[in-house]
């Protein structure tokens, strides 16, 4: 069993190419046992963004704070804010976008441990 704050987890920042303003912290992994998940946050600051990217495993999101929106295909544009779910299906083009201008965006993203 872990229980962890977020507090006390390191942020890195988002290394992808296109990514801005992006940080990542591994709150629970593969290195705490975890058989199938894990769970990391990323804090997106006003005018930044995610890289526009795609993978083989699907992601399961929780807005925790802030809001914007989750850009798909052709541009499309989902907004989220505190509160939202979303589901991103594996290989489906994707990008999480900071709408505030003042307020960070932070949300919870699970993923099999494997996409560590």
């Amino acid at each position: 069993m872990k229980t962890i704050s977020l507090t006390q987890v390191q942020k890195e920042q988002v290394q992808m190419e296109g990514a801005k303003g992006a940080f990542k912290q591994l709150v629970i992994s593969k290195a705490d046992g975890s058989p199938t998940f894990s769970f990391r946050v990323f804090t997106v600051e006003p005018g930044g963004h995610t890289p526009f990217h795609k993978h083989a495993s699907e992601h399961l999101n929780y807005v925790i704070s802030g809001e914007g929106c989750l850009v798909g295909e052709k541009g499309k544009e989902h907004e989220i804010r505190e509160g939202h779910f979303a589901l991103v299906l594996p290989n489906e083009k994707h990008q999480y976008r900071n709408t505030s201008k003042d307020q960070p965006l932070l949300l919870i993203c699970a993923v099999p441990k494997e996409f560590e």
